[in-house]
């Protein structure tokens, strides 16, 4: 069965406070998005690689992978309002690639977490493999959680509506698993989300719960962090100099 995979990286920054996109900051001189390409990559298990860019971008990216990856890059193609938007896009020229009935495991990953391992990839396309649809990579949560009221106005203070038990909560990280035809389905089924950031899925696998699919966790790492803020960014790179310092440099 082959391996896909969809690298989303038409993100603004603007939370991060670049000047341009975010998969195009760099982290220890290299790319977000080149570091996440090159994990996936690295798995030896990713034969197709499409990776999403903002629509003036797309040139750009081309050129920035072009230079830095072996030739497993099928294409960079333009994102869409939404990072539901922008995956559907790169789903569709994936479909493309390989070609209608193909059997195939679609990852999707975000560029925003270049330093996920590539033992992280391989467990979630394994347990694809195996017969789960639909997978995704969690850490168990260590804080309390609380769930609150949505805010209607006022001086800030949400009110708490309940607690619920952390020991059956993850938090998700990417790369996500799928079947080609489950993560199609998905998509088609909640296409109608995609256009306004309000209403679209902020993962794939929110999806796949809301057309009825089972989706299943495997084990996450810490290392595949998500960079969203220039903390995030600093913290990388403390990683990533005490991973280099080690030995494993990534």
């Amino acid at each position: 069965m082959r391996v896909a995979a969809i690298l989303t990286a038409a993100g603004s920054g603007s939370r991060l406070g670049a000047a341009g996109p975010k998969a195009f900051v760099h982290l220890a001189g290299v790319p977000l998005v080149v570091r996440a390409a090159r994990a996936l990559t690295g798995s030896g298990l990713v034969d197709v690689l499409v990776v999403t860019a903002p629509a003036d971008q797309v040139d750009a990216m081309r050129a920035v992978l072009a230079s830095a990856l072996p030739p497993v890059v099928a294409d960079v193609v333009a994102g869409g309002i939404s990072r539901q938007a922008s995956v559907a896009a790169g789903l569709e020229r994936v479909t493309s690639v390989l070609g209608s009935g193909v059997p195939a495991v679609v990852l999707v990953h975000d560029a925003a977490r270049p330093m996920v391992p590539a033992a992280l990839v391989r467990r979630v396309v394994e347990a694809v493999w195996s017969g789960h649809e639909a997978v995704v990579p969690g850490l168990v949560v260590t804080d309390t959680v609380k769930q609150v009221e949505l805010p209607h106005g006022g001086d800030g203070a949400l009110r708490v509506v309940a607690t619920p038990d952390r020991r059956s909560l993850r938090a998700v990280q990417t790369p996500q698993g799928f079947t080609i035809d489950v993560l199609r389905h998905a998509h088609e089924a909640g296409a109608a989300r995609a256009h306004d950031e309000a209403t679209a899925a902020t993962d794939d696998a929110a999806l796949a719960e809301a057309a009825g699919i089972e989706v299943w966790v495997v084990e996450g790492h810490e290392d595949a962090l998500k960079v969203t803020t220039a903390r995030d960014l600093a913290l990388a790179e403390l990683l990533l100099a005490s991973a280099t310092s080690s030995g494993d440099a990534r």
